[in-house]
């Protein structure tokens, strides 16, 4: 019998997609504008992304330049950034809000490589708990009779090496933002 592996595929590019999408809010020494992504804005009576009230650029490799759509936000946008403890200097100036990233220091840069192997390993829990899911339910089937203990156990090494080629991408991840962190 063939198993339909898709659930436990789609649980593992979700869990893919959620370490991609903390590693992006990791400062590393460049600035990048998706480190940005989860600083939050009072904007007419709602909480919004920076990204959805202003337009964020690249200016040079340690600078972006934040334009708001309203300029009334510049001081809004400067004080969410400051307390949103990135370690980021944010200064407002006639053009909008600009934002130096400062040089990482070696105590820093080494915190920031110990939190990326936290979410890391927070990401292989949780394919290890997509893992489980669908062992327990190819054990269910056996014991109801649906499969035979060789198909179990073969399903088992077909699932173990969709579990390991998903670690492999995970690691690749790490060890891609801890490259970036150390340069």
């Amino acid at each position: 019998m063939a198993y339909n592996f898709s659930e436990l595929k789609r649980g593992l590019s979700e869990v893919e997609a959620w370490l991609t999408k903390e590693y992006a809010g990791l400062r590393t020494g460049r600035a990048t504008p998706s480190i940005l992504d989860h600083v939050m804005v009072s904007s007419y009576g709602d909480m919004m992304p920076v990204n959805q009230v202003a337009s964020i650029a690249t200016e040079g490799p340690r600078n972006l330049r934040i334009v708001p759509w309203d300029n009334t936000l510049n001081k809004v946008i400067e004080k969410a950034i400051n307390d949103s403890d990135l370690g980021l200097s944010v200064s407002v100036d006639e053009k909008g809000v600009r934002v130096l990233f400062p040089e990482l220091t070696s105590e820093r840069r080494a915190g920031l490589i110990k939190l990326s192997k936290q979410k890391l390993e927070d990401a292989r829990i949780s394919v290890r708990v997509e893992r489980d899911k669908v062992w327990d339910d190819i054990q269910e089937k056996e014991k109801d009779g649906i499969l035979t203990e060789d198909e179990k156990f073969r399903l088992k090494d077909e699932m173990q090496k969709i579990v390991d080629e998903a670690g492999k991408r995970l690691q690749i991840l790490t060890d891609k933002k801890e490259l970036e962190m150390n340069s």
